[in-house]
């Protein structure tokens, strides 16, 4: 894996979980507003808002980069639309970041041809 590829995935990896933790707090916020009289779905919606959009942007370039079939990057744009989705985007993203690193180091030492 190249530098690109994995700053690619990277990117996506970091901004998965606030995604994900932004998405449930607007749901919290969502029921906030119709059963009490706090509202803090304007700001909310505005973080979240800007949060998916840079996942999405992400998501692209990742898929890219990463050259993932149509099933793994709608994976992980399913993930997206999913309000605990990010949480299991970022630890899928990061195992593997993990075994292309180890697989990059094993091609070093001539462990693996491949």
């Amino acid at each position: 894996m190249d530098i690109k590829t994995a700053t690619a995935l990277r990117r996506l990896r970091l901004v998965s979980a606030p995604e994900a933790v932004s998405f449930l707090l607007l749901l919290v916020c969502s029921v906030l507003k119709r059963t009490t009289e706090f509202n803090a779905v304007p700001v909310m919606g505005a973080i979240h808002g800007v949060l998916f959009i840079l996942y999405v942007i992400f998501w692209a370039f990742a898929w890219y980069r990463a050259r993932w079939s149509v099933g793994i990057a709608a994976f992980y744009l399913a993930l997206s639309v999913l309000p605990t989705g990010g949480f299991f985007a970022e630890r899928k993203l990061k195992r593997e970041a993990e075994d292309a690193v180890i697989a990059s180091r094993a091609r070093k030492e001539g462990v693996v041809t491949a």
